[in-house]
Formats: C-alpha cells, structure tokens, sequence
C-alpha cells in the first residue's frame, strides 16, 4: 500500500526524514504555465519527469527506467502530480521495482479536499 501524505504535512515530514527526494510527473506544459515545486529551498534533491496518461503498463516503461537513472534508490521518493492521480500511478510502478514511495494526495495545484503544495506556500519557481 502507498502511503499518502497532504502537502500541509510537507515540511514536518522532511524535518523527520532526511532521506527524501522530490519527484513532480506532469508535463512540460503544466510546469511551464503552472509552476515547478522548489524542493531544494527545502533541502529536496528535486526530479522532473513526465508519465503518461495510460493503463497500458508499456506505456510508461521508459517512464520508470528514466526515474531508476535520477534518484538515489535508497532514499524515500515523494511523488507529486496535478491532484494526486497521476503521482499514485507512478508511485504504484515505482514500488514495483522497490523504490520507497509516497504520493502527496492533494498534488501541485489541490485536489478539493486539500489545497496542494501551491496553496500551502510552498517553494515553487
């Protein structure tokens, strides 16, 4: 089961887990007219890599081959997405290949329940 974790719970999490990267899944697009999370102003080593939209699980085998050549395997990867569904994808694929994930649920932008890291004030370009 992957953990969830709401973006006000963010830097709580990070004083109490040094072990920890940041990786956002959306597209060049989003993160052009939206914005990038700023997770090195929070001590984040910070991963921008797009997974696809689809059930076919071939689809996003590039997607996890890429994240495998960024991140450091032994530290815990924090996925975020728009809202939280894409990241969760990722973060199911990603486990499967013994990565220790997290989604945050409420994504970059919020995700009704949970404003998101935007809205929370945290660091973003």
């Amino acid at each position: 089961m992957i953990k969830q974790i709401k973006s006000s719970e963010i830097k709580n999490f990070i004083n109490e887990n040094k072990d920890v990267e940041l990786l956002d899944v959306r597209t060049q697009e989003e993160w052009d007219s939206i914005g990038r999370p700023d997770g090195e102003k929070l001590g984040l080593k910070t991963h921008f890599v797009t997974i696809a939209r689809s059930p076919d699980p071939d689809a996003n085998k590039e997607f996890t081959e890429e994240v495998k050549k960024k991140i450091d395997p032994k530290k815990q990867l924090l996925i975020i997405c728009k809202a939280g569904g894409r990241s969760m994808m990722a973060a199911q694929l990603l486990s499967q290949e013994q990565i220790k994930c997290i989604n945050i649920s409420d994504g970059f932008e919020g995700n009704g329940e949970s404003l998101g890291w935007k809205s929370e004030d945290l660091p973003a370009k």
